[in-house]
């Protein structure tokens, strides 16, 4: 399908071909002027020229026909080209650790992420032993150093490791076996 067959066809009787000249004139100028615009933009040249040719239809409700139309595609060329340069100085791209949009001050974010430090705190209750003490001076606020943990526990340095270890694996063996397995998808056997 070409350009040519988005122009409506002139109706009976109707003066013109409906705009298919207009087209087959301008056509050659209009991918002549994106292309040497384009680059210049930082856009492809074929998304410059869909605007332009999109600034001309929304135009054609009256006569249809610009007064010099070679002036007017360059001028609505160059336009577009100038509205493409600064939406690329305002956008940029992601880094690769950035989530799209600020998630951080998101009300359902946060109302989330209590709720997930509030199950956390729950299930470190129920662990057995130390495990509840460790874990809780773990996760202070004021993110204690092991030997401020050791002194407070009343415990030697070199064993919060691997008692953390198996705390750690405690919790998580109790919280998978709370967690709801997902639903079977598509077609079951």
């Amino acid at each position: 399908m070409t350009l040519l067959d988005h122009v409506p066809a002139a109706p009976a009787g109707a003066a013109g071909d409906g705009g298919r000249a207009l087209v087959r004139a301008l056509h050659a100028l209009v991918r002549a002027e994106a292309g040497a615009e384009a680059q210049a933009a930082g856009v492809e040249a074929a998304d410059l020229e869909q605007s332009v040719w999109l600034k001309l239809l929304e135009r054609r409700p009256g006569p249809g026909v610009p007064a010099d139309p070679a002036r007017w595609v360059r001028a609505v060329v160059r336009a577009e080209a100038r509205v493409a340069r600064r939406r690329i100085r305002r956008e940029r791209a992601y880094t690769a650790g950035e989530s799209p949009g600020d998630w951080a001050g998101c009300p359902e974010r946060i109302a989330v992420g209590a709720d997930e430090r509030r199950a956390l705190r729950t299930a470190v209750g129920r662990l057995p032993g130390r495990c509840p003490r460790l874990l809780e001076a773990m996760l202070a606020p004021h993110d204690p150093t092991y030997r401020e943990i050791a002194g407070e526990l009343g415990m030697s340095q070199g064993s919060l490791g691997p008692m953390r270890s198996r705390c750690l694996g405690c919790l998580r063996r109790m919280l998978a076996a709370e967690v709801v397995a997902p639903e079977l998808r598509g077609m079951e056997r």
